[in-house]
């Protein structure tokens, strides 16, 4: 059973920069693919930026440069590192593991950016 947990989420003004993290349980966080979604109010979820296995990453134009994606298979947690923050930026974060095919999530962190 894999079980992921969001943690870093807040308020933070236009410029500023938050660091999200996921703890995850179960066996399989090193063979996974990792990744960070978001779902601002009345709109779909969008994918914001992967890492795999073996440490390539990706991310989508609109937080290219600004977000960074890392994760330490030790502790088998996932991050997401968030600098000049914008107020479309704000949202429901999640995190997945994707495994063979399966895909599991957390329950989401909120980040707001508003001053």
């Amino acid at each position: 059973q894999v079980r992921l947990v969001e943690s870093g989420g807040g308020l933070v003004q236009p410029g500023g920069s938050l660091s999200l993290s996921c703890a995850a349980s179960g066996t399989i966080f090193s063979l996974a693919a990792g990744g960070w979604y978001r779902q601002a109010p009345g709109k779909q979820r969008e994918w914001v930026a992967r890492i795999l296995s073996g440490g390539s990453t990706n991310y989508a134009d609109s937080v290219k440069g600004r977000f960074a994606i890392s994760r330490d298979n030790a502790k088998t947690t996932l991050y997401l590192q968030m600098n000049s923050l914008k107020p479309e930026d704000t949202g429901l974060y999640y995190c997945n593991l994707n495994y063979i095919g399966f895909d599991y999530w957390g329950q989401g962190t909120q980040v707001t950016v508003s001053s």
